[in-house]
């Protein structure tokens, strides 16, 4: 089993960043993809970015150029930098663990990001 759990969310002014976190717990296997998805009211849940254990990531159009995925295997922890937040960027992120060959998927609590003036 795997726990994942975020922080780094919080209110921020259009045009602001901030950086998420993602650590995780438990019988982590080595080879797997983690990914970033987020949900805002009234909407359905949405890939944001993936990062494979070797480095390969992975974008959503929509942020494209503005977040970058990375991940600190020996700290067992995955970021998301979000740069140039926009108000349509406000909702709960969720941290995602997927273990390849198993199609086992763990998810996180979920922070809340909130961009606003």
């Amino acid at each position: 089993q795997v726990q994942l759990v975020e922080s780094g969310g919080g209110l921020v002014q259009p045009g602001g960043s901030l950086r998420l976190s993602c650590a995780a717990s438990g019988s982590i296997f080595s080879i797997n993809t983690m990914g970033w998805y987020r949900q805002a009211p009234g909407k359905q849940r949405e890939l944001v970015a993936t990062i494979t254990s070797g480095g390969n990531t992975f974008y959503a159009d929509s942020v494209k150029g503005r977040f970058s995925i990375s991940r600190d295997n020996a700290k067992s922890t995955m970021y998301l930098q979000m740069n140039s937040l926009k108000p349509e960027d406000t909702a709960v992120y969720y941290c995602k663990l997927t273990v390849l060959g198993t199609g086992l998927n763990f998810w996180g609590q979920g922070t809340q990001v909130t961009v606003s003036s």
